[in-house]
Order: structure tokens, then C-alpha cells, then sequence
């Protein structure tokens, strides 16, 4: 557990600075053998392209250090609940182990809406370790919505 909240602090620093950029709060790394390899912020609006979600860019990240599409010796740590198509890039990628700090009741494919992490139909599934850090993850994305909702943006 206190691994966890070590690289979930990592995570919490990307998300505050896609918080600090004006995008959603969201922060990612990837460790492997004890070492980050990958660590990416939400870029989605100042990229203007959908596919900058902090997993994919560190999922990209960490196959290109690793020369490998396959992550299977890695961990995932995510601020918030992985959307769909960030859960199926985790799948795909043989990430075995996920960890995340608020749930997304909302879009949260790792068992708030569905859990595409878990689903036996894949041929990989992943751990999930929920909560880590939550309250912290949770807050700064709150405080990002009240801003947002405050200004109109």
C-alpha cells in the first residue's frame, strides 16, 4: 500500500498539472520494475484530439522504453477510473495490475458503469485496486468543476 500512494503521488502531480493547463485533472504513470516509464497529464483539450487521455500518452510512453506493445510486467496508476477506451487500451497493452484514486460514476470502466478490466470474454484481465488516494483525486477534480462551472468554460 505504500508503494501505492507513492506512485499515485506521481500521478497526483501530472493531474495538477493538467488541472494548473485548464484540462481535467487527470494523471497517469506506469512503473515497471520499481521505475516510472511513463507519466502523462490529461491533454485532450490543448491537443484538441480525444485520444490524449494520461493513460494512452503513458501507454505510449512505455512501450516505446520497453520497445514492446506488451506491458506486461507493469502497473498503472490513474487518478480517476479509466474511461472505456482507456480500459481497452490497458487490456490490450497486458497491463496485469491498475490503480486508481476516485471512481467515475459516469464513464468508470473498471466497475462503476461496467468493468471492462475484469471482463472473462477478454484474454486478459487486471487488477484493480480502487481508492488509493481517493479523497485527494476526488477534490481536485471537484475544485476543477467548480471552476468550470464558475466560469463557463
Amino acid at each position: 500500500m505504500e508503494t501505492d500512494n507513492f506512485y499515485m503521488s506521481e500521478a497526483l502531480t501530472e493531474a495538477r498539472r493538467a488541472f494548473d493547463m485548464g484540462e481535467t485533472p487527470i494523471g497517469c504513470v506506469i512503473v515497471h520494475a520499481g521505475k516510472i516509464i511513463g507519466r502523462a497529464a490529461n491533454e485532450r483539450n490543448s491537443r484538441k484530439n480525444v485520444l490524449f487521455h494520461a493513460e494512452i500518452t503513458a501507454i505510449n510512453q512505455a512501450c516505446e522504453v520497453l520497445g514492446d506493445w506488451r506491458l506486461e510486467d507493469c502497473q498503472l496508476y490513474v487518478t480517476l477510473e479509466p474511461c472505456p477506451m482507456c480500459a481497452g487500451a490497458i487490456v490490450q497493452a497486458r497491463i496485469p495490475k491498475v490503480v486508481y484514486g476516485a471512481k467515475s460514476p459516469k464513464a468508470g470502466c473498471a466497475g462503476s458503469v461496467i468493468n471492462i478490466l475484469n471482463e472473462p470474454r477478454f484474454n486478459h484481465q487486471a487488477e484493480i485496486i480502487s481508492g488509493v488516494r481517493e479523497e485527494e483525486c476526488a477534490a481536485l477534480m471537484s475544485s476543477f468543476m467548480r471552476n468550470l462551472r464558475t466560469t463557463g468554460a
